[in-house]
């Protein structure tokens, strides 16, 4: 079942789940774009259509997932537009044959224009406020954003199972280890980090850009870490990141003070993401939707673009952060 775990996810299944809840649906089901879950739109007899997601078996606990659904809650009560799941007798998730799935209502939208002034200026005030109801309490069954769970963990599942070809195995364990040790380092240099409630997963495919507003989807990725994870993302390359900062930055101090200090910590972020990405992929390749997505990972000329990207980023963290003032 963990190797393939929405083997028995078909049609009928999907669509017997949610009229369990009562509801009744016209038997329009669509696949959306999702690996790490599987999410549908399912058209209703009356009213508009919904979102379906299904949790990935083994992935969260129940109480990591309602941690995440109360996040989103207090963010809509917070008056900010995220798409919170709908509750059905005062439950968000719910247990059917071996599967636990959310509603959520359909939003449509489009993902924001990357580098413009005022839509990023937006953007930061929006992040400002998520970030004042995110310091408000403490996630207990959610994770952490460390050097061990996204650089340390990854590196050793991917040596420990042999993804790395070996004639480039060697080199990649020496800068991992070296980048490793480079991260520490940037940490150190940011001081005292607070750490908060976050999105954790800020790109542009996570927002819906409508009527010139900024609507988050999917804290699925919710955890506790630096504010500064729900920013570099929308900054774009290192090298031109310094403007689309401080427009970041004009919008979010509106609502919440930013440590600079935390801007050491954006190219080991980047970092992290790149390590956890790639084991992402290695954990779930029994998954039969990861092989037909990602038909290019056991190449070994991926892994030689790893290890160029790896070795770029062990220059950018010897680098001073970019300045967004």
């Amino acid at each position: 079942m963990q190797d393939t775990p929405y083997a028995d996810l078909n049609p009928d299944r999907i669509l017997d789940a949610v009229e369990s809840l009562g509801l009744r649906s016209d038997g329009r089901v669509l696949s959306l774009n999702s690996y790490e879950n599987r999410v549908y739109r399912i058209g209703m007899e009356e009213g508009p259509a919904l979102v379906a997601k299904f949790y990935r078996p083994g992935r969260w606990t129940d109480a990591a997932i309602g941690e995440e659904h109360a996040f989103a809650a207090q963010l809509v009560a917070a008056d900010l537009s995220v798409v919170a799941p709908i509750a059905y007798d005062g439950r968000t998730l719910h247990p059917f044959q071996g599967h636990r799935f959310t509603l959520f209502p359909l939003r449509g939208g489009h993902a924001p224009e990357p580098g413009d002034r005022d839509t990023l200026r937006h953007i930061g005030r929006v992040l400002g406020r998520l970030h004042a109801v995110g310091d408000g309490e403490r996630f207990a069954h959610r994770g952490v954003l460390t050097i061990d769970s996204h650089g340390i963990e990854p590196v050793e599942y991917l040596l420990e199972n042999r993804w790395l070809p070996p004639d480039l195995r060697a080199n990649f364990e020496t800068l991992a280890h070296a980048l490793l040790d480079a991260m520490e380092d940037c940490w150190e240099r940011a001081g005292d980090v607070h750490t908060l409630r976050i999105h954790g997963d800020v790109h542009p495919g996570n927002i819906l850009w409508r009527e010139d507003q900024a609507h988050f989807v999917d804290l699925d990725d919710t955890l506790t870490g630096p504010a500064v994870q729900d920013f570099w993302m929308l900054a774009g390359r290192r090298e031109d990141s310094a403007e689309p900062l401080r427009w970041l930055l004009e919008g979010y101090e509106q609502f919440r003070r930013f440590n600079r200090r935390e801007l050491h910590l954006i190219e080991p972020l980047r970092t992290l993401r790149l390590l956890h990405y790639n084991a992402w992929i290695a954990r779930r390749w029994h998954d039969p939707a990861f092989p037909a997505a990602f038909p290019w990972f056991e190449a070994p000329r991926h892994w030689e673009s790893v290890i160029t990207q790896m070795q770029e980023q062990l220059s950018a963290m010897q680098e001073a952060p970019p300045d967004p003032d």
